[in-house]
């Protein structure tokens, strides 16, 4: 519910945001001639949230209220959706003041997964566990943590290894999903699992682990390149790649094929291309861009690694 509330009351205490507001930000919000979107407001302390900028905005204006939505968590969810709300959408946070959250919240959430804190301060998994190292109390005491998607995790997966072989053993019609589920791993353990126990391997034993803490059970690896496609420089290499794969039926005559061709054509252009690209980002995108570049590069890793498992699947 959004209510209005007087300036006065407020508090801009706390803020992720340390190098304080943006004078022209502020000055451009004063005279949108439509209304903004109204602030985020800690009820328990009166804190802002999210909105500084428009509240400054407000005041320039000469307005004594302002339209405000409460939240209701503790301080220091208070302080998480701030930094959230920051990344998303607005002027974005600079990388020093999303490291700093980073670093806040590792001390705060100590039981989340890397990548889950990442999501919500804009780096990479990778910069947050190098955070979590240099933090005494970024270890959790039970050796399990919350991920993305809500579930608890071992940091150390061979247990749930260990439960998940056994389930198999037991039950082999179980889905990967479903022993998933019991044994608190991802379903690539699982299937990673299930692999080893049909070559008769240690099912235990990990191949190796992403970043984060969250065992995917399949160590990432570089992909060989094609044995059809010549040794240009990377760009040529992947558009003869997607050239051939564009030319075969399967492909071109499924929904899913175009889609795949679509998104795989997109990474033909050439470094010198992505140069230009970069180069016209305006400055207050480029965090943005960033965070989203690297959230999306980790999501092509994810899906090569996967891809190259089902190769040896069916070698």
């Amino acid at each position: 519910m959004v209510v209005e509330v007087e300036i006065d009351s407020l508090s801009t205490a706390d803020s992720p945001r340390t190098s304080g507001v943006d004078p022209d930000h502020v000055a451009a919000l004063a005279v949108v001639q439509t209304p903004l979107p109204p602030i985020t407001v800690h009820r328990p302390t009166m804190r802002v949230i999210d909105g500084l900028h428009r509240l400054r905005a407000a005041e320039l204006r000469g307005q004594r209220k302002i339209a405000v939505k409460y939240f209701d968590g503790t301080e220091t969810d208070a302080f998480v959706l701030a930094v959230e709300s920051n990344v998303t959408h607005g002027l974005p946070l600079t990388t020093a003041d999303r490291k700093r959250a980073a670093t806040r919240i590792i001390g705060s959430h100590p039981q989340w997964s890397d990548r889950m804190i990442a999501s919500v301060s804009g780096i990479a998994p990778g910069t947050v566990a190098d955070l979590r190292r240099r933090e005494p109390g970024g270890v959790v005491a039970d050796g399990s943590r919350i991920g993305h998607d809500g579930r608890v995790r071992p940091l150390n997966g061979a247990e749930g290894r260990r439960l998940a072989s056994e389930l198999i053993a037991q039950n082999p019609g179980l889905s990967l999903r479903q022993v998933a589920r019991v044994a608190s791993i991802s379903p690539e353990t699982v299937r990673d699992v299930r692999n080893r126990m049909k070559r008769g391997e240690d099912p235990v034993a990990r191949r190796g682990r992403q970043p984060g803490g969250e065992d995917h059970g399949i160590a990432p690896r570089a992909v060989r390149r094609p044995s059809a496609v010549p040794g240009r420089d990377a760009a040529e290499d992947r558009a003869a790649a997607v050239k051939r794969l564009t030319a075969d039926p399967a492909l071109r005559f499924s929904e899913i094929g175009r889609t795949l061709l679509r998104l795989l054509n997109i990474h033909t252009i050439s470094m010198e291309e992505w140069d230009r690209i970069i180069d016209k980002v305006p400055p207050h995108c480029r965090g943005v861009v960033a965070y989203l570049a690297g959230e999306s590069a980790e999501t092509w890793t994810e899906v090569a690694v996967r891809m190259q498992g089902k190769v040896a699947e069916s070698a």
